[in-house]
């Protein structure tokens, strides 16, 4: 096999085994990125009074009044979106962040914690280029608090966005910056802690327990990658969500954002949402290196070339 169909073939891999890490995950976790988005796009300043159904003090009381007035699919609004980007997410996340470790060696023979960051964040800046139209969608559908069989389609909130924005930063492509940092720094942490502690953690030969190694760093990697890129979710929520008084753009930058937020809710505004944020990409961060570490090496066994 010539060097340039094992590089097909390896990057044919990848894109299998991304694509599927992504639509397992935002299959399983995605009403709580849902209710992660109604906390953050929800000012401490609002009119609104405990007693109003839209009014959210916590996960359990977001959840609970969703279903009672937007029924049980509520919880999926906005799941086409990312479902249509997630495979190519997954795929450009996992792929590229194989190509740009080997950029960032430094002339190691082998890569370092600080080659994992670095590819983490070129991967993540690469990811969102990509999926920041897809979200902008998903949150003007998930901001939507009608029944979830009266929101309109995917496809005519697209062309609504189109149709009066257009396709730049005040259309399909507002937030990008926010969405770039939030990608980044969320990457940089997750895979730079995952690959350096695996290879710190030594490997079990019961599958059990070896599947156990991977859950454990990979959820306790989603963590601190939620935790370090908060602020920039909550700047890129409030600039893709409604804004508070409608046909004025209260919130356009992601530092003005975050320093807005910070002004006038305080510093514990800019870590809104990251209770279901944690709850959804610990195990959701889990899901996606096992699913992909799993799916990878079934391809490279399968298409292994057989020995005569």
């Amino acid at each position: 096999m010539s060097d340039v169909e094992k590089l097909l073939k390896q990057a044919a891999m990848q894109i299998g085994a991304g694509g599927s890490a992504g639509f397992v995950e935002v299959c399983i976790m995605h009403p709580l990125d849902l209710v992660k988005t109604r906390l953050q796009i929800q000012s401490n300043k609002s009119a609104m009074k405990p007693s109003d159904p839209h009014y959210y003090s916590g996960i359990i009381d977001c959840m609970k009044k969703m279903y009672r007035y937007e029924g049980f699919t509520s919880f999926w609004k906005g799941i086409l979106p990312p479902i249509l980007a997630e495979t190519p997410k997954r795929a450009v996340k996992f792929a590229t962040f194989e190509q740009y470790k080997k950029l960032f060696m430094f002339g190691s023979d082998t890569p370092t914690p600080l080659t994992f960051s670095l590819a983490g964040l070129g991967a993540g800046i690469t990811e969102a280029v990509l999926v920041n139209p897809f979200e902008v969608v998903k949150v003007t559908l998930q901001s939507n608090k009608s029944l979830a069989t009266e929101i309109p389609s995917t496809w005519s909130v697209t062309r609504q966005i189109v149709r009066e924005h257009g396709l730049g930063s005040r259309g399909l492509n507002k937030g990008l910056t926010a969405t770039i940092a939030r990608n980044g720094v969320f990457n940089m942490v997750y895979f730079g802690f995952y690959h350096s502690v695996k290879g710190y953690v030594p490997e079990y030969q019961d599958p059990l327990s070896e599947f156990l190694r991977k859950v454990a760093i990979g959820f306790t990697s989603g963590v601190l990658g939620s935790c370090a890129n908060i602020p920039f979710d909550v700047a890129k929520s409030r600039i893709q969500g409604p804004q508070p008084v409608p046909g004025v753009v209260k919130y356009s930058s992601t530092s003005g954002a975050i320093i807005m937020v910070y002004r006038e809710e305080g510093f514990r505004a800019l870590y809104k949402g990251l209770l279901p944020k944690v709850l959804r990409l610990g195990p959701g961060g889990a899901i996606m290196l096992v699913v992909y570490d799993y799916v990878y090496h079934f391809l490279e066994n399968k298409f292994q070339p057989k020995s005569i």
